[in-house]
Formats: structure tokens, C-alpha cells, sequence
């Protein structure tokens, strides 16, 4: 029979790595969908242009966030650009067919960052101007990430209130 103490401390145990699976998740799911916001709000902004000169604005627009150059991925290009122009379809046609190419685009990317051995939330969580502040406090940005710079527009942690309330710049809402 275990004591009171003990059990406590199973308790506490379990609870923490509850915790760390659950914030990992959260973190992952959330980056994921602020890139895939910004992603179709940018393509409704474009959408009054032609579909080529969107897509490369849009792309410009992401990897300009995100602090790299526009050919900083030539291996990943094709999927940036075919996920860029999912969403401009999805912008003009939010239909299922057009939900299930974005789907696939985004597949595609999630691959290929794969076979980089990181993911499309990790990037958007180290990379992007519009990062939420907790991300990092969940998964830090590694100090050898290639091309990594200053992002002076992640907000600080907010004094006083719970790490998830500590949200984007006001300019990414």
C-alpha cells in the first residue's frame, strides 16, 4: 500500500506529462491553423489579380513573414506554391473539391517539411512575425535554425496572466 505523499507524487507525475502532451498538441494544432488563417486571408487579399501574379505575391508575402527569402527552399518550392494557389481556388470557390486540393497541398507540405525533418507548425512557430508568445515556451526555437532572425514583433508573455493568453502581434489579427 502506497502513502498518501506517494500517491501525491504518481499523481503529479502523470498530470505533468498529461500536460506536456496536451500543450504540444495545442501548440501544434493552433500554429498550424494561425499560417492556414493568414494563408486564405492573404489570398483574398490578391484576389482581384491574376492567378499567377497571386500566387507569387501571396508566396512572397508568407516566406517575407516567416524572415527567409524567397528561394531560400528551392526543394520545397513546388508544394509552397501549389498550397499558395489551393488557396487562392479556395478564395474564388470555397468548394469540397477545392477543400480537398487544399487538403492535399497541405499533405504535400507536411511531407516534404517532413523529409526536413521538421513540420509545418515548427516553422510557423519559429519562423513567422505573426508567433504567438507561448509557442516557444512549449517547444523553444533551436539555436541553430538556419536562417533564424530577430522577430521583435512575437509579443512578450503577458505579466499576470496565463502563458496562452500571450497572443500574435496586433497587425498578424
Amino acid at each position: 500500500m502506497s502513502s498518501f505523499v506517494a500517491e501525491l507524487q504518481t499523481e503529479a507525475v502523470a498530470a505533468i506529462a498529461e500536460m506536456q502532451k496536451a500543450a504540444l498538441a495545442a501548440r501544434h494544432r493552433h500554429a498550424r491553423a494561425e499560417l492556414m488563417r493568414h494563408m486564405l486571408t492573404t489570398a483574398r487579399k490578391m484576389m482581384h489579380r491574376p492567378k499567377t501574379e497571386a500566387v507569387e505575391a501571396v508566396v512572397r508575402e508568407w516566406l517575407s513573414a516567416w524572415n527567409l527569402d524567397r528561394h531560400a527552399w528551392p526543394h520545397i518550392a513546388a508544394e509552397i506554391e501549389s498550397l499558395t494557389a489551393a488557396f487562392h481556388d479556395i478564395a474564388h470557390d470555397p468548394s469540397p473539391a477545392n477543400d480537398a486540393a487544399l487538403r492535399d497541398c497541405t499533405a504535400a507540405l507536411d511531407a516534404a517539411l517532413a523529409r526536413e525533418g521538421t513540420t509545418i507548425s515548427d516553422q510557423m512557430a519559429w519562423r513567422s512575425q505573426c508567433a504567438h508568445g507561448w509557442w516557444e515556451l512549449v517547444r523553444p526555437v533551436p539555436s541553430d535554425l538556419p536562417g533564424a532572425k530577430e522577430r521583435p514583433s512575437v509579443p512578450p508573455l503577458l505579466t499576470g496572466a496565463p502563458f496562452w493568453d500571450s497572443g500574435c502581434a496586433a497587425f498578424c489579427r
